[in-house]
């Protein structure tokens, strides 16, 4: 009997001494234990938490976000009678569908989609969407479709405005993109692969991302994408980032992925630019944008940095920033005193963490607005104020009214030397100079040395030619051309 009494009274004590211990050491109901490496939890290198399944988590409802948005996305179709001898490497091919070698005029030669963006029918899409079409069709979720009318483009941010006539249609309002977080619930709206309606749920990966997609189809492309691992596929290009209220965050423009489809990895322009964007071509027919007036390289990428100093002998560091390499003669960064190796740290109060993020601050301003510019000169910030200007120099916002011929066709013409009439065995036409990859010659296969044969079927032999044939003309221009290696084509634009 004592010998029972004895592991009695042991038991005892040790539920008492656990009891008592357990109290100092265990967390409340709504609380984690949080210990350090070497068990003590208020000293040690690192802190561990002790998840005990007390995390609260409340998925969001896209339900009404999804109802909203749908009937505000529509479905685009590009015609095009432009035949195609051989496969594009056009980097947005995989969007754009697939050229086919004989082309059915029946049979779209592109899909993608569009967001509607007032009730009164204006469309917002990317440019690769509707490139190079003779004929855009619009059908909405309802399946009605109406033929589009191209208001204007910009390739140096792949946004496009059309607009269909229309009354009363949904839309979707335009958010604030800057206030935007990484983590941010985001929805994807379009019709990939064909299927109408689709919608797709992720979060903000991450903001201002540059991935080098635009440069082969823009002179001055601007990259500050918001990133997203929603599911984007060919066909969601130029459909709507939306938030949870259905609100636009950013047009869905590009992926990154070996095979062309979802691989977690959505790139969309951000909603402020797009505003901006849509906005001046509604007003103006084309984009107002100032420049800073400079040639740089961006210092937060090591690898360019050590490939500079290797070339030039330097011995830059890898550092938040853009160092000028050149500045333009007469602009705006030169007039206000910034010079060739200054480091660009800071713009209109944001700091210049990459070359997107500085060509976004510049990009969504006019030409004449006056901009802070912070730098670093030997070690030493100054402060400047740039008036920016356009890529002419005028500080004024123009109209597409206002644009010679030369600047509508984006190029220079000259005429062509005896020897090349020789060569060619034809005696008119004129060689294209100055090219800009943006161009409505560029748009149709034109590149620097072909020779314009044509305008409108009417033989050219001077850039006065072509500037009295398109004087006062609107429209459809026919374009009659050979390449460098002596192939002739004819095609066609639309000239505001």
């Amino acid at each position: 009997m004592k010998k029972y009494l004895g592991y009695l009274t042991v038991g005892l004590f040790s539920a008492t001494f656990a009891v008592v211990g357990m109290k100092y050491i265990t967390p409340d109901s709504e609380g984690s234990i949080v210990t350090s490496a070497g068990g003590d939890k208020n000293n040690g290198a690192f802190s561990f938490v002790d998840y005990k399944g007390n995390y609260s988590f409340s998925a969001p409802d896209f339900v009404d976000a999804s109802q909203k948005t749908v009937n505000a996305v529509v479905s685009i179709n590009n015609f095009s009678t432009q035949k195609q001898n051989q496969r594009s490497n056009d980097p947005f091919e995989y969007f754009f569908g697939f050229p086919q070698q004989e082309r059915d005029p029946d049979r779209p030669t592109g899909q993608g989609s569009g967001v509607i963006i007032s009730e009164d029918g204006y469309i917002v899409t990317n440019n690769h969407v509707i490139k190079g079409s003779d004929k855009i069709e619009v059908v909405l979720n309802n399946q009605k479709s109406y033929t589009a009318e191209l208001i204007g483009t910009d390739p140096n941010t792949d946004i496009a405005l059309i607009k269909i006539e229309e009354k009363g249609l949904p839309f979707i309002k335009f958010v604030d993109s800057d206030a935007i977080n990484v983590g941010d619930w985001v929805l994807a709206v379009g019709n990939p692969f064909g299927l109408n309606s689709t919608v797709t749920a992720g979060i903000v990966s991450a903001k201002g991302r540059s991935i080098d997609i635009l440069r082969r189809n823009a002179n001055n492309p601007i990259e500050s994408f918001i990133q997203t691992d929603a599911a984007i596929n060919p066909g969601n290009s130029g459909g709507a980032l939306v938030n949870p209220n259905g609100d636009l965050v950013g047009i869905n423009t590009a992926i990154s992925s070996p095979t062309g489809s979802y691989s977690g990895y959505g790139f969309a322009v951000p909603s402020n630019l797009v505003k901006k964007v849509v906005e001046d071509i509604k007003k103006y027919g084309l984009v107002q944008r100032g420049y800073l007036g400079i040639e740089g390289m961006d210092l937060n990428d090591e690898y360019v940095v050590k490939q500079y100093n290797r070339e030039k002998g330097e011995n830059l560091k890898s550092q938040q920033g853009i160092l000028v390499q050149n500045v333009t003669d007469k602009g705006g960064a030169q007039d206000a005193g910034i010079r060739k190796g200054d480091i660009i740290t800071e713009i209109d109060g944001q700091k210049v963490t990459s070359f997107g993020k500085l060509s976004f601050a510049i990009g969504s301003k006019y030409p004449g607005d006056k901009v802070p510019v912070k730098v670093l000169r030997d070690g030493k910030e100054k402060e400047y104020v740039v008036t920016l200007r356009d890529q002419k120099g005028n500080t004024s916002t123009r109209s597409i009214s206002d644009l010679t011929i030369t600047e509508k066709l984006g190029a220079n013409f000259e005429p062509l030397t005896d020897r090349q009439k020789v060569s060619f065995g034809i005696d008119y036409g004129v060689m294209v100079k100055s090219l800009e990859q943006s161009s409505k010659l560029a748009s149709i296969g034109i590149g620097d040395s072909f020779i314009i044969l044509k305008i409108n079927e009417k033989e050219v032999s001077s850039q006065a030619d072509i500037e009295k044939i398109l004087k006062n003309h609107k429209g459809r221009v026919s374009v009659s051309y050979v390449d460098p290696y002596g192939r002739i084509y004819t095609r066609g634009f639309t000239l505001d």
